[in-house]
């Protein structure tokens, strides 16, 4: 019969799991295009992920609710919605969290660590080849160069404005003016209803049953099946195994 439609998005957005956007597009997909489907729930409980893959959710959102203007699609956040994760959510009719949600976190970063230091310390030379200047870029075990930082905090300057111009184009005058919310600072659910990154309290049964009036809920999320479980961890198991055989022969040389 008439009922919600629940796609869950749990964990790092990434590609090869199960916050990909092929595992979350095909659960929207099949969402979307049943008769019975009233509303779709798009819960959200991740740190955030890939910006590449993050994109490709909020885009194929925005392209099902223009192709299905009848039903709406509210997010839901558990614990968290930050990052990546609020990139999707940003293409959604309404998110609602609760009060102790955290939300946010618009920024993007590039981490590493340098070992410079400790090298010198054990007197360690460092021996790298390349042919291009900035083949070994940002090499953790080479002195950074200045051209290089400056390369990578111009790239991420662009993919934070990218960022920015999304939550904007999804949440619209609901935003505040208080440009705070781009800093890669989040905030509490409560917060984040005052400050326009959220439109309201709310779990997953208020939502199907106050808001989108249909309280059967059914779950179309994507589910890995034991088989595919038992294929990546043999898959794993067998790749660790080539490596040490590898690095073993090597030695042996």
């Amino acid at each position: 019969g008439k009922h919600t439609a629940l796609v869950e998005l749990r964990g790092v957005i990434e590609p090869d799991s199960m916050a990909s956007a092929d595992v979350v597009n095909t659960g929207l997909n099949d969402a979307f295009e049943d008769k019975n489907t009233q509303g779709v729930v798009l819960r959200i409980n991740s740190p955030g992920g890939s910006p590449v893959q993050a994109h490709q959710i909020n885009q194929e959102i925005r392209r099902l609710r223009a192709k299905h203007p009848g039903i709406p699609l509210y997010v839901v956040v558990d614990d968290i919605c930050a990052s990546g994760g609020y990139y999707v959510a940003a293409a959604a009719d309404e998110i609602f969290v609760s009060r102790g949600s955290l939300v946010g976190s618009i920024g993007v970063l590039m981490d590493g660590f340098g070992f410079t230091g400790v090298m010198q310390k054990l007197g360690v030379e460092r021996r790298l080849l390349t042919a291009g200047e900035n083949k070994g870029f940002l090499d953790p075990f080479s002195p950074m160069d200045a051209k290089q930082r400056g390369f990578a905090e111009q790239m991420l300057a662009e993919i934070h404005e990218q960022f920015i111009q999304v939550v904007k184009d999804g949440r619209g005058k609901r935003l505040t003016e208080d440009p705070i919310l781009f800093s890669g600072l989040f905030w509490t659910g409560d917060r984040s209803i005052k400050l326009g990154l959220a439109d309201g309290l709310g779990d997953l049964p208020y939502v199907a049953r106050e808001v989108i009036k249909a309280e059967n809920i059914v779950d179309f999320t994507p589910k890995e099946n034991l088989a595919e479980r038992v294929a990546k961890r043999f898959g794993a198991a067998l790749g660790e195994a080539m490596i040490k055989v590898a690095g073993a022969g090597g030695r042996l040389r």
